[in-house]
């Protein structure tokens, strides 16, 4: 299989290579996206980042450390849910719902219900009535469910730490900020 070259960001400074298989399509611009406004050899850069992380959470090498860790048994996909309930719980303007859960998973409404049920027969989870609208069921986390997440944040945040840990402090904080920037234009890009 032929491969071919990819410039990738090292360091500020500098580029070196990563390999794309030639079975990958090339990035193809949004409808009406500023593609031509983006340096190829930085887009590329970029995507292979993106296919090696995307690879990496396939594998969730990072969710298995956090189950392993807590005292109660908790699936994967739990483990999921209890995280967008907790993301949702931080945001006053809507309720936390199936519905919220899909949309953040980004799976479809009935695999959500599926795995929602999971979690709340697993005692993570507890379903609420709303309070703008009773007839409305949400979702919050039982202690249980807020011990797992306090757990998670633990367990990647300890890792975050080791793989930044040889970066000086400007650096981490202009990552972090470039890494919350990237995510909200995807989101912006989603339409979410």
């Amino acid at each position: 299989m032929a491969t071919h070259q990819y410039a990738c960001y090292t360091d500020a400074s500098s580029l070196g290579s990563v390999t794309k298989d030639e079975g990958s399509q090339p990035h193809a611009p949004a409808p009406g996206g500023s593609h031509e406004k983006v340096d190829e050899t930085v887009l590329s850069a970029i995507e292979a980042a993106m296919i090696r992380i995307r690879r990496r959470q396939s594998r969730r090498s990072l969710a298995r450390p956090v189950v392993n860790d807590l005292d109660e048994p908790v699936e994967l996909n739990t483990l999921a849910v209890i995280d967008a309930v907790d993301e949702g719980a931080g945001d006053s303007s809507r309720d936390v719902t199936v519905g919220f859960v899909a949309d953040r998973l980004a799976i479809d409404p009935s695999r959500a219900s599926r795995i929602v049920a999971e979690a709340v027969r697993s005692g993570f989870v507890r379903r609420v009535a709303s309070q703008e609208d009773g007839r409305r069921s949400c979702l919050e986390l039982t202690a249980t469910g807020e011990e797992a997440v306090a757990a998670a944040h633990r367990t990647r945040q300890l890792f975050y730490s080791d793989v930044l840990g040889d970066w000086d402090a400007g650096e981490q904080r202009e990552f972090a900020r470039l890494l919350t920037k990237f995510v909200r234009s995807l989101d912006d890009a989603a339409g979410e």
